[in-house]
């Protein structure tokens, strides 16, 4: 397999599992909640046919450290960010987030100075509003739902996972993703990401957005049942350098449902050398 977490990097956030692969232009890949760098997998070995690879699991995600004290928040994440590409000591690396890591890298870029080559923003949390109902319930409640039993935990993350996605995926790959949550460790990382979640992160950059310093592409699967296809082109009509296209029949998870119709979208914006979005 070509996804591999064999580093281990000492963030401001704690412990940061991380890998790369390839050779070629820097790819940074940012994934979302609550998924962790596994995401990945299915795209990562064509991806490392044309550019060096790189990816970890954000602070409380996957195999990244997870301790009772820790913040995690999008604030947390955009700044740990920056510190990655320190470390990976990339100056202008193309850029694909996903979910949450739409906002982390958002951040990264307009508070903190990183600077892209090329931005892939797809199916991202970035506008307000987000969070369903049932978000925010959890977030209201942590302590109930810390208590659960496991196997009714387990049954919260799988039906969570699967509310995001419309076409079948690997039964492997869902029970991979889920795996990191169902520790003890996991489990309190998993309910204190509903808890420090908080729209004033995406609020305090929206009017940043028309500032962004490179081509833009957004990509979004018009079916995704956690952020409506609207929110995509909105996003869209705020950032100047921008393009939109979206994968008809996909959720939320394109990387997941749709690999290869997404790296036929990647290839044809990413492998570009010319300032144009």
């Amino acid at each position: 397999m070509s996804w591999t977490l064999d580093e281990t990097v000492a963030t401001s956030a704690g412990a940061v599992a991380a890998g790369r692969r390839g050779s070629g232009p820097a790819l940074v890949l940012a994934h979302g909640w609550p998924w962790f760098s596994f995401s990945w997998h299915r795209i990562i070995p064509e991806l490392a046919r044309h550019y060096h690879v790189h990816w970890y699991d954000m602070p409380g995600y996957g195999r990244s450290e997870k301790s009772a004290a820790q913040r995690t928040s999008l604030d947390v994440q955009g700044r740990v960010f920056a510190e990655m590409l320190v470390y990976w000591k990339l100056q202008q690396p193309r850029v694909l987030a996903h979910d949450f890591g739409g906002a982390m890298t958002l951040r990264a870029h307009v508070l903190h100075g990183c600077e892209f080559k090329r931005y892939v923003l797809m199916n991202v949390v970035a506008l307000r509003p987000w969070g369903s109902e049932f978000f925010d319930h959890v977030g209201r409640h942590v302590d109930a739902f810390q208590g659960l039993p496991t196997h009714i935990h387990r049954a919260v993350v799988e039906a969570y996972m699967k509310g995001a996605i419309v076409n079948n995926i690997d039964p492997c790959d869902l029970a991979t993703l889920v795996e990191p949550w169902l520790s003890d460790a996991g489990r309190g990382s998993f309910y204190r990401q509903f808890e420090q979640a908080d729209e004033n992160y995406t609020a305090e950059i929206e009017p940043l957005f028309g500032t962004i310093r490179c081509p833009v592409r957004i990509l979004w699967g018009e079916d995704d049942p956690w952020i409506p296809l609207e929110r995509g082109r909105a996003l869209h009509g705020l950032i100047p350098r921008s393009s939109f296209e979206t994968l008809p029949g996909v959720g939320h998870l394109p990387q997941l449902e749709a690999p290869q119709r997404l790296l036929e979208r990647l290839n044809a914006f990413l492998s570009r050398e010319d300032d144009d979005g």
